[in-house]
């Protein structure tokens, strides 16, 4: 059973467009209905809504599944009025990007030259579909090497960047996050003292500006469009993180976001426990194998 169940998640691509024979694997609830709910119905209610983010969990086989299946709903819901928005790409790579959706480049140098993560094949059928639907792009997340100077140096050493560095990174300075999310960070991490040791809550920051400001211009850069993020879930969860920077540069932008998790109690889930994380809560089977 796990056997077959790992060869139709590899053939996602292919399988997106079949009978879903994942269906039993997953459970998505609507928040405000109480109620589980389809995919379908997720496309619809971005009628009222700019941006839908999806919080995956980056080895979560079923999650990649669902985040790829609401990609095509919104192409189909949406066509010429939707762009895609990933964490999984820098900024300073959005030159290679654009070559390879524009079928300048080869795929192998495209994988190369925007450092795209190991696991690109999960990603890799919304990025086929965003090149042939002519679906534009954006390569949200700041680049690793002004990441890894936050963690070191502090977010105020971006200050002494030139103008071409300064250009990949939303405007400065970064203010960090206080309240429930800061809390919620040093849970994560393991207490306050492991987070005053070093910077790493300013590199959240960083992350989390990015982002925010690169779904802001793609927002305005297409008048009239929806726009999907993904993004690991806790840079969205209860719409804090990226999503709370977001509202920043675009205050009146209209945010839905979908948290979703591999789950030990899927079969009889509590959904009290999730619907504060997001207005749609996914939960999938954490029997099935994850992509790495």
């Amino acid at each position: 059973m796990k056997q077959s169940l790992f060869i139709t998640l590899l053939l996602l691509p292919f399988c997106i467009l079949a009978q879903d024979s994942l269906s039993t694997h997953y459970k998505i609830y609507s928040s405000s209905k109480q109620k589980i709910v389809t995919l379908d119905e997720i496309a619809a209610d971005m009628t009222g809504a700019d941006v839908l983010f999806f919080g995956e969990e980056h080895n979560d086989s079923t999650g990649h599944y669902l985040e790829q299946a609401m990609f095509k709903k919104l192409a189909d819901k949406y066509p010429g009025r939707l762009a895609l928005s990933m964490e999984m790409f820098e900024t300073d790579c959005q030159i290679p990007l654009n070559e390879y959706l524009a079928g300048f480049i080869r795929e192998k140098n495209f994988i190369t030259e925007a450092r795209a993560w190991k696991n690109y094949k999960d990603y890799r059928p919304m990025i086929e579909l965003a090149k042939a639907s002519h679906i534009p792009v954006t390569a949200a997340n700041a680049p690793a090497r002004y990441v890894n100077m936050t963690n070191r140096l502090s977010l105020t050493s971006l200050q002494q960047l030139d103008a071409t560095g300064k250009a990949f990174l939303p405007p400065l300075p970064i203010d960090t996050a206080t309240g429930t999310y800061y809390d919620k960070f040093v849970e994560v991490m393991g207490g306050h003292e492991a987070v005053n040791k070093s910077k790493v809550f300013q590199a959240q920051n960083l992350w989390d500006a990015t982002m925010g400001y690169n779904i802001a211009k793609t927002y305005k850069a297409h008048h009239g469009f929806k726009i999907f993020q993904v993004n690991g879930g806790f840079h969205s969860e209860e719409k804090l993180g990226t999503a709370a920077q977001l509202k920043k540069y675009a205050p009146n932008i209209r945010i839905l976001n979908i948290a979703a998790y591999a789950d030990d109690n899927f079969s009889n889930p509590d959904w009290s426990k999730f619907t504060t994380k997001g207005d749609y809560i996914i939960l999938t089977d954490p029997k099935l194998p994850k992509t790495f």
